[in-house]
Order: structure tokens, then sequence, then C-alpha cells
């Protein structure tokens, strides 16, 4: 009997993962080096759609505490990735919301503490290795600076050209349309149509103060649509930071959970994602 892959990995998100990289892995905290290791594994704690770094115990230049400080309450942020799935964590919840069994640490260095930025998973898999807190260091993998999260290994971006008719409306209010759109195409997320900016209304729309970023694309940046509550932060644009994704560097992308996206005539259905309020 045929196994749709997809079934095979949303089964495994109730599951404590991990999966070894042949990457050299560097982590560092207040200008100081916490790890330099060739023996890193990428580990996602149940219901984790992300993965960070597990590194050896043995390969950290830093000392491991007992916490000095009461955990506060870290709020977690569920969502469903199919409609029939159980809930599984959006990466706004912080580190600390651990969803396997373990002990957490302070990490120590000459000049700096990271609080509870270390995770020892009580797994015989995981044995002597220490989980870290991507958020409280600097990373790099070889010599490429990483943000974000660590890329996932069977996470995929695609990019392609496309002379489709794509049109973008908010309120009534064409935003955008265009022939020349480039369709992107990432693993579990909905196709993402990135749009040049000759061909968006900017003039319609105010720049915003917020950025994200995004381990595979870069930092973006945002434009807001004044008026409805959908239209805040509903446009944004990546910068040139990743090599890989320069067919849409300088291109603009809406979320079309909160516009009307039509294409080649067709209005296509919002699909339903942490992004679908503002």
């Amino acid at each position: 009997m045929a196994t749709k892959l997809s079934d095979v990995l949303f089964g495994t998100f109730s599951q404590l993962r991990y999966q070894p990289t042949a990457k050299r892995v560097r982590a560092s905290l207040g200008g100081n080096a916490v790890v330099d290791t060739l023996n890193a594994l990428l580990v996602w704690e149940p219901r984790r759609i992300t993965p960070i770094f597990a590194v050896p115990e043995g390969e950290l230049r830093a000392e491991l505490a007992a916490p000095d400080q009461r955990q506060a309450d870290v709020p977690e942020f569920g969502f469903k990735m199919v409609r029939d799935a159980p809930p599984v964590l959006d990466p706004r919840t912080g580190f600390s919301r651990h969803t396997s069994a373990g002990e957490e640490f302070d990490v120590v260095t000459a000049s700096a503490t990271a609080s509870r930025a270390a995770f020892r998973p009580d797994d015989p898999h995981l044995a002597g290795y220490v989980v870290l807190d991507f958020g409280a260091f600097d990373w790099l993998e070889d010599d490429e600076e990483i943000i974000g999260h660590p890329r996932d290994p069977f996470h995929r971006v695609d990019i392609r050209a496309s002379s489709v008719r794509v049109e973008v409306a908010l309120d009534g209010v064409t935003l955008a349309s265009t022939n020349g759109a480039h369709l992107l195409y990432e693993t579990m997320l909905p196709v993402r149509y990135y749009i040049p900016r000759g061909d968006v209304r900017l003039d319609l729309m105010e720049a915003s103060r917020k950025r994200t970023v995004c381990p595979y694309k870069g930092e973006a940046r945002y434009w807001t649509y004044p008026g409805p509550e959908t239209g805040r932060n509903v446009a944004w644009s990546y910068d040139r930071r990743f090599r890989d994704a320069a067919q849409i560097h300088g291109l603009v992308c809406f979320f079309n959970e909160r516009v009307d996206v039509t294409v080649d005539g067709v209005l296509q259905a919002r699909p339903v994602t942490p992004w679908s309020l503002p």
C-alpha cells in the first residue's frame, strides 16, 4: 500500500526527533566561544516544527550551572498544520517551553550568562548532548552566519518564475497586478506570490517598523495597508543576505491568508496558518 510522505512526517510531530548534521557548528556568547563542533545534532522536541542544535556536552567551552532564577511562565502558541492533525507549536513559543523530559541549565562564560539556555534531554539516544537555545547565542554553520533557527534538511524552498496573471486585492482595492510573479513553494506552507515592486501599489501602503528573519530567505521588512486590521504588516520583502533566495530579492509578497489573490482569473481560497491574523 502506498504511503503519503507528508502523513509520515506529520505522524512524527508528537515524538522527540533528531538528525545528525555534517556541518561545522559554532556558537558564541558575549564574544566568547561556547562550542565548535563537527558532531552537532538537529533536535525537534515533541510538537516543534523547527529544529535547534544539540551539541556534545564534553565539547562545551562554558559551564553549565543550575538556574539561579525561578522559571517564568512561557506562553504556548499552538496551531494546526493540517485540519485533522493535533496542534503543533508555533516557533514563537519560547525555548523554555520544553515538551520532553530533561533538565535545564544556565550557560556561563567568563563574561556572560545565558539563563536557562541549555537543556539536557532525558533520552538515551541523546545521552551526552545538551540542546542550546538558538536565540541566546550567535551561530555559524561552517563560516556562514545563520539566523532564526537551523535550516531543516527536510524542509525545501523552491522558487519558480511564472507568467500567470496574479492580482492582489484587499477590501476591493487592487494592491498588485502582474504577469511577472515568482512563485515560492515551501514545505508545509501555502504558495507565496512574489511580485515586482513596479507592479505593486506601494503608494497606497505605509512602511512598517516590523522586521522578521527567515533562515532560508533572510530578513524581511514590511508594509501596512492602512484601514482594515487585516492590512497591518500584510506585505513584505526580503534583503539580499542569502544567495539561494536571489530570485525574490526586492520582490514584494502578501499574506494570502489576509488578502484576495486571483490567479489567471480564479480567486484563491485563503489558507489558514499562524499568519491568518495580523
